[in-house]
């Protein structure tokens, strides 16, 4: 952000009660947004000023609605401590650089209590008010989930020349159609670990501005699936802990947010590198769960075989 422009906004910012000291642009990404962590005068320290491109103003609205949401239901989130009525930005509570995805060298003991944390705060996000959480974003229908894979397809198999085929695709609709049938609760839509920051023994959340309605499982789905994943044991402990009683909904709902994931990181990779590595693993987390999908189950050992050349480091 060129230093003209935090002046212009320096003063609006003091008018709303955060005085800044100085400003540092932080690490960019894929989103179209800009970042900026702001020293303060008082209060907490530190705050992060997000810069919505005009393109991206409904979802600066969306994000407030959804913090006010959270926030109601008892869930660590960001506190707003300013704004543009425009939406152009949001200044917002600062928790931190550290992510749970950031600790990831160490042993999984050592994360599973952040885990757990973010566990206990499923019942509250799912316990968010549906009729104010429909109006937010589309729900994860079977219609959505099924253009999810439909991107994966294009934006990474048939890079690889690969070709799903017939009967991996009706296996593929059917799986969607069954997690479109269930009760659709309040999701976060990307609880992972890379959204999820320690503080103190509990977890802050953040972008939170996709919150919908879809599948129960789907956040419990993407917490133990989506870039760091638990051992086999503390996956069974974590299952347990949710009172996940029904493990083919989990498998179900698991095998399509990870296929999913894959083609994200396919099209995240061309404009940032630390994606490429995350898709090989997420693939082969992904035929675990297919092969444990009545769906998909009886495909799963042919695209074990298809997709062996893809399962490794660089794909």
């Amino acid at each position: 952000m060129p230093s003209s422009e935090i002046d212009v906004l320096l003063p609006v910012l003091r008018d709303q009660g955060v005085s800044v000291v100085a400003a540092t642009a932080m690490t960019g990404d894929v989103s179209q947004r800009r970042y900026l962590r702001l020293t303060l005068e008082e209060g907490p320290g530190s705050a992060v000023l997000a810069l919505y491109p005009p393109a991206m103003l409904t979802a600066a609205r969306r994000y407030r609605l959804a913090t006010a949401l959270f926030t109601g239901a008892g869930l660590h989130v960001p506190a707003i401590l300013a704004t543009d009525p425009l939406g152009r930005w949001i200044v917002t509570e600062d928790l931190g650089l550290a992510t749970v995805f950031d600790l990831r060298d160490q042993p999984f003991a050592t994360l599973e209590p952040f885990f757990l944390a973010a566990i206990a705060a499923l019942p509250r996000i799912a316990g968010i008010d549906r009729r104010r959480v429909a109006g937010l974003n589309p729900p994860l229908d079977a219609a959505l989930l099924g253009r999810e894979l439909a991107l994966t397809r294009r934006a990474f198999f048939e890079p690889r020349g690969l070709d799903l085929g017939a009967e991996v695709e009706a296996a593929l609709a059917r799986l969607c159609a069954r997690l479109g049938d269930e009760p659709r609760v309040p999701c976060h839509r990307d609880f992972g670990v890379r959204n999820l920051l320690p503080v103190g023994a509990g977890v802050g959340i953040v972008d939170h501005q996709d919150l919908r309605l879809g599948p129960p499982a789907y956040d419990l789905a993407s917490l133990l699936n989506d870039s760091l994943f638990p051992p086999a044991e503390a996956e069974e402990r974590l299952l347990v802990a949710a009172g996940i009683v029904d493990r083919e909904a989990y498998h179900r709902t698991a095998a399509q947010r990870t296929l999913k994931a894959v083609g994200t990181y396919a099209m995240f990779s061309d404009r940032s590198p630390r994606y490429l590595p995350l898709i090989a693993p997420t693939l082969q987390r992904a035929l675990r769960h297919l092969a444990r999908t009545p769906e998909t189950a009886a495909v799963a050992p042919e695209l074990a075989e298809r997709w062996s050349g893809l399962l490794n480091p660089v794909c």
